[in-house]
């Protein structure tokens, strides 16, 4: 189901087309479509082994393709547009021994710092200051990174992705790891920088009422976009349904509230 298309607004920050992807013999995506207008925040959901993380991969040249196009910035060689793309992982799985300290963890990304073992950790707290007080983990400098919680952890990661000013920012289940009460604050604030950066952005969430706030579009895929559209097309039961292939309640999540007079 495809319902009314976003309106044109100049060059899509990523355009796919027809991607086609096997893993192990087994199709994983199967023809995807997709586009993600300049500066807007589009949400990709469906369930576990839809192909969410493979399409994300696809889109940072990890992942090897079988068919189709994928298009940057309207350029087809995506090593050539890295530099421009945040990317936050689903979870990163680090030792206990890993030494690390956030301060240098951070300064290993931002291009003012690139010699920052040769710098004192003061100078480097200013070269890194403008992100850190933005996503909230200036406390954390003096911290092995190896040690931090779920959350600490999470906000070191997309600081870490916006220190070189990215223009579009792929996040990966964000609060994965991230206990409950924590979510709403931390999607807040991914909608607020997103905001303020005037940042194009793929989020991939389970959470379907924070889709349903702050998505400007919504794709839903089971490996293929099953169905696509506005918050308020997607977050019924019918397009649901055809996206998980089972009755699921549009806020079977955490929050619960109605929306313009629809309840759910």
């Amino acid at each position: 189901m495809h319902l009314a298309a976003p309106k044109d607004q100049g060059p899509a920050a990523v355009e796919v087309r027809n991607l086609h992807v096997t893993l192990g013999g087994h199709p994983v995506l199967r023809g995807v479509n997709m586009k993600v207008p300049a500066g807007k925040l589009v949400a990709l959901i469906g369930p576990n082994g839809s192909g969410k993380t493979t399409l994300l991969r696809s889109l940072l040249g990890l992942q090897s393709i079988s068919a189709g196009e994928i298009r940057l910035f309207d350029k087809t060689d995506i090593r050539s547009v890295l530099p421009r793309i945040g990317y936050v992982p689903q979870s990163l799985n680090l030792e206990r021994s890993f030494i690390l300290s956030v301060r240098e963890f951070l300064a290993l990304r931002s291009p003012t710092c690139r010699h920052w073992f040769w710098k004192s950790s003061a100078r480097v707290d200013e070269l890194l200051r403008a992100s850190l007080a933005e996503i909230g983990v200036e406390s954390l400098l003096d911290r092995p990174v190896a040690q931090l919680s779920g959350g600490q952890l999470q906000r070191v990661l997309i600081a870490f992705s916006l220190l070189h000013k990215p223009e579009l920012l792929l996040l990966d289940e964000p609060t994965a790891g991230v206990d409950t009460p924590g979510e709403q604050t931390f999607y807040e604030l991914i909608a607020q920088i997103q905001a303020r950066h005037q940042l194009s952005v793929i989020l991939v969430s389970h959470d379907l009422s924070m889709v349903y706030r702050h998505a400007s579009w919504v794709y839903a895929l089971n490996g293929v976009v099953c169905c696509e559209g506005s918050p308020d097309q997607i977050m019924n039961e019918e397009s649901l349904k055809q996206a998980y292939g089972i009755h699921v309640s549009p806020y079977h999540h955490h929050h619960s509230h109605d929306h313009d007079g629809h309840a759910h």
